[in-house]
């Protein structure tokens, strides 16, 4: 068993330019144990690759996300992202995760499906007008994503340019100090503060309102928990989608027998989505780690209580060991049990909607534009947690 702690390796390893998994992973994947490693900020951390592993230290309590708070956490810019529901443990999590559930199942999601088609629609409908060539992201990609989750929560889909600089920051890694991250932080803080305060003066059919009453009338969460859980519902309900439907285009022209097999068959889209969501490492790097709160055995290392373990899902996502031909994208791979939206008790809650738009969101695009094609170079996102294109000039 491997419990020294070697020099640390320099991660990550993924480059923004491209979707490409980086090599080191499969290296890293094959070689025992786990692999130490050091980002740019914070102290060093176990690297997880192997899904065995992953599912393990994602699921199993004994691995803290609340820890961390506690310690100089990795990460990849110089402000901490240290509130908010994502960085609680139980009972904590279940207490605040439990106010918005209800509104993220799979049930109540598809009761916006009839009204995500015809955003869909509308916003092609203004692709096609503008005419080739034209930006996926801007025209359709981003705008709806945004309109959903503006919906569900009660924020004017108008505010999009103000949020949308805020939400970029919040996401960032290393361009912004720590003091220009806190500021930042506190602007959207205090626009989400502006929103409530305008709901609670007159109550919507939002779950905004919802979680207004269940702060006011039922004192489940405190004042600052209310806005933070807000402003996490807004800033992680349209930003991975809004990348991975650039993500997901670009990787079905580069792989045009499965773009044939999805055209010719609109019946493998809900299957296309899913193996696509395993194929695509979204991630710069690993984030979120998690600390041991005892002495734990992973892939044959021994980590000691206290100690941060980073998982890469992207690399897990490609292990042999568990996926056939983990680097082909077979849209008709069945059993795909993926780890694109996480595991454990932070399994991404919004899962079901993202679903449902990416689904809805391939569907209409090779419906309208069966020769959708790229038209110009793709000016990818920097500096940022996850990777796509921020311009995506298409034609058809």
């Amino acid at each position: 068993m491997t419990t020294a702690e070697a020099e640390p390796h320099a991660y990550p390893f993924n480059t923004h330019q491209g979707l490409q998994l980086a090599e080191e992973y499969e290296r890293v994947r094959a070689q025992p144990g786990l692999l130490r490693v050091q980002l740019a900020y914070g102290e060093p951390a176990w690297l997880v690759t192997r899904y065995a592993d992953a599912r393990l230290v994602l699921g199993d309590q004994r691995f803290s996300r609340a820890a961390g708070a506690a310690h100089d956490e990795p990460r990849q810019s110089e402000g901490r992202r240290d509130s908010g529901i994502l960085s609680m443990d139980p009972p904590d999590h279940t207490r605040l995760r439990s106010l918005v559930a209800k509104a993220f199942t799979v049930r109540q999601v598809e009761k916006l499906r009839p009204r995500v088609k015809e955003l869909t629609a509308g916003l092609l409908d203004e692709l096609e007008a503008a005419g080739p060539p034209a930006d996926l992201v801007d025209r359709f990609a981003l705008p709806l994503p945004v309109a959903v989750i503006c919906h569900m929560l009660g924020v004017p889909t108008a505010d999009r340019p103000r949020f949308r600089v805020w939400s970029d920051d919040a996401l960032s890694t290393s361009s912004l100090t720590a003091a220009e991250f806190e500021a930042s932080r506190e602007e959207l803080r205090a626009y989400m503060g502006e929103l409530i305060a305008a709901h609670r003066a007159d109550p919507q059919d939002d779950l905004m309102t919802a979680l207004i009453e269940a702060r006011d009338g039922r004192d489940r969460l405190s004042e600052l928990e209310l806005v933070d859980l807000c402003v996490a519902i807004l800033v992680a309900g349209h930003e991975t989608t809004a990348s991975q439907i650039p993500n997901f285009v670009l990787t079905l022209l580069d792989h045009p027998d499965q773009l044939a097999r999805l055209r010719e068959d609109p019946g493998l889209v809900p299957g296309a989505v899913e193996e696509l969501l395993r194929f695509v490492p979204l991630g710069s790097g690993a984030g979120q780690p998690r600390y041991a709160t005892e002495d734990i055995e992973v892939g044959g290392t021994l980590v000691r209580a206290g100690a941060p373990v980073l998982v890469a899902v992207g690399a897990a996502n490609r292990d042999a060991l568990r996926f056939g031909g983990p680097g082909v994208l077979d849209i008709s791979r069945e059993d795909n049990k993926h780890l694109g939206f996480g595991h454990g008790v932070h399994h991404c809650l919004g899962a079901p909607l993202a679903r449902l738009e990416l689904q809805e969101a391939l569907a209409a695009l090779l419906t309208r534009f069966p020769g959708l094609r790229l038209a110009g170079d793709v000016t990818w996102k920097s500096e940022m947690l996850v990777r796509g294109p921020r311009v995506m000039p298409v034609e058809w």
